[in-house]
């Protein structure tokens, strides 16, 4: 609990959160959280904020769109607690999951290309087996049971015989790893990327969706800009 405040400019919990559109229980809960410093309080036990309490809202509110909440939680309590080495860290790995979020969308569109100038054999209606399928990509059977297991391609089994059988998307994914083992990634960077194409669709639905993610990405990296700039306003006013 912050100490009592005698004089000074004080401010109200409704006047942070007029100033942000937000509501007092939330300006409360984030004191409550550490986002904020603990309040003082008035000889009437109210609590009252102060100019760097807004400097604290503004620098998390700011942090917010390129950090997220969890992130930009843990680095206003940081500063908070004076341990800023602490946040700046926070803050450096959210800098460098911007970087491999940056790195996936290349190997993406690089595949994509690749994929492009390699010639597709038409898949079978009914599905491919493993040994047609090796062989069109050049690779061993015992290779796709590896990316299977790692989640990379899903086949179906037939009822009947047991076998795997791998339909457009099964040999779409196919494709797409050994593209991306043959540009030297693991199994475990190529899992994300896969996924990338699954929850668009497939490739031409992705393809669409590249220029978007690019956007969201750059909005991102502006964003943890504007938010550096609002929290080292706040690291001066804390002096």
């Amino acid at each position: 609990m912050g100490k009592n405040l005698q004089s000074g400019e004080r401010l109200r919990p409704v006047d942070l959160a007029r100033a942000h559109g937000l509501s007092t229980q939330a300006v409360r809960n984030y004191e409550e959280a550490g986002i904020l410093p603990a309040a003082g309080r008035t000889p009437f036990g109210y609590r009252a904020y102060t100019p760097l309490h807004a400097d604290a809202l503004r620098a998390f509110l700011a942090l917010l769109p390129g950090h997220g909440h969890p992130t930009a939680t843990s680095i206003m309590r940081a500063v908070n607690q004076g341990a800023v080495g602490e946040a700046f860290r926070l803050i450096d790995e959210s800098h460098a999951q911007l970087l491999d979020d940056r790195r996936t969308l290349r190997a993406v569109e690089s595949a994509l290309r690749d994929l492009d100038r390699e010639p597709a054999t038409p898949p079978d209606p009914g599905g491919t087996f493993i040994g047609p399928l090796a062989r069109q990509l050049g690779v061993r059977p015992a290779t796709l049971r590896t990316w299977e297991r790692a989640g990379l391609v899903r086949p179906r089994r037939d009822p009947r015989t047991g076998y795997r059988v791998y339909d457009g998307a099964a040999v779409r994914d196919a494709r797409m790893t050994h593209q991306l083992r043959r540009g030297g990634y693991l199994l475990e960077q190529i899992a994300p990327l896969v996924d990338q194409v699954r929850e668009a669709g497939g490739i031409e639905p992705l393809e669409a969706a590249l220029g978007d993610w690019h956007h969201r990405l750059s909005a991102r990296g502006r964003a943890m800009l504007t938010g550096a700039a609002e929290l080292e306003a706040y690291l001066r006013a804390r002096g």
